[in-house]
């Protein structure tokens, strides 16, 4: 029995007989192309990695999800008003010059509340001012109630009660009533409609002044404010 010369390995790299198996070109040439061989192992393996890729694609995009909602308008919120207005065209109520004792004299003023909002009005006094000690010789009454406007109390009516709202002298309103919290007044808007209400005003100059008030100035600004209740 005879037997043939063993091949070298190096028919199955695809390398040239004549070098060795493990020489460096061998190695590079094994390395850089893979053989028909493995070539058609990888890809047998690759199908397969395909397929379950792919499946995982598929499963994803085959389900989706019943759903419902339900839907509350779009909510709003505005805010309610507090407002007064007055009829006297930004002119104050007295311009007295060359007064005298016992002089007297009275105005009217009718003030619109159209808030929205319901409120409680007070009247308080601002920038009061006095030489010779006049503010503290003329007496000032404020009684409230309705008709009548700016420039003529004609028609002016006053409450049937609760009408007097300040009954003393100039100075003293002005020390005593200087904001919203320590004014006077009792008149509540409701908000539900326009409301107007009239204040008679009165100044008086005493009787018994004093010489030394001869020349005397005496200065007060009336505020109504009104604040939301």
């Amino acid at each position: 029995m005879s037997f043939s010369p063993a091949k070298p390995l190096n028919h199955l790299a695809g390398v040239a007989p004549d070098i060795p198996l493990f020489h460096p070109l061998a190695l590079e040439h094994t390395m850089s192309r893979p053989t028909p061989r493995i070539a058609r192992i990888a890809a047998w393996i690759a199908i397969p990695a395909a397929l379950v890729a792919s499946g995982i694609v598929v499963s994803t995009a085959s389900y989706s999800a019943f759903s419902s909602t339900t839907v509350n308008p779009t909510s709003n919120w505005t805010a309610g008003t507090v407002a007064l207005a007055d009829d006297d065209s930004n002119t104050a109520l007295f311009t007295a010059t060359n007064l005298k004792p016992g002089q007297t004299g009275s105005n009217c003023i009718a003030v619109t509340s159209t808030g929205s909002l319901a409120s409680a009005v007070k009247l308080y006094g601002t920038g009061a001012a006095t030489t010779n000690n006049l503010a503290s010789n003329i007496t000032l009454s404020v009684v409230q109630g309705t008709g009548g406007g700016f420039g003529s109390c004609t028609g002016f009516t006053p409450l049937s009660s609760g009408s007097s709202l300040y009954s003393g002298t100039l100075a003293a309103f002005g020390t005593s009533y200087t904001n919203y919290s320590n004014g006077v007044g009792t008149w509540a808007p409701t908000g539900t409609a326009s409301e107007t209400r009239t204040y008679q005003v009165t100044y008086t100059v005493s009787n018994t002044a004093p010489n030394t008030t001869q020349g005397g100035t005496a200065s007060l600004g009336l505020t109504w404010e009104a604040q939301n209740s």
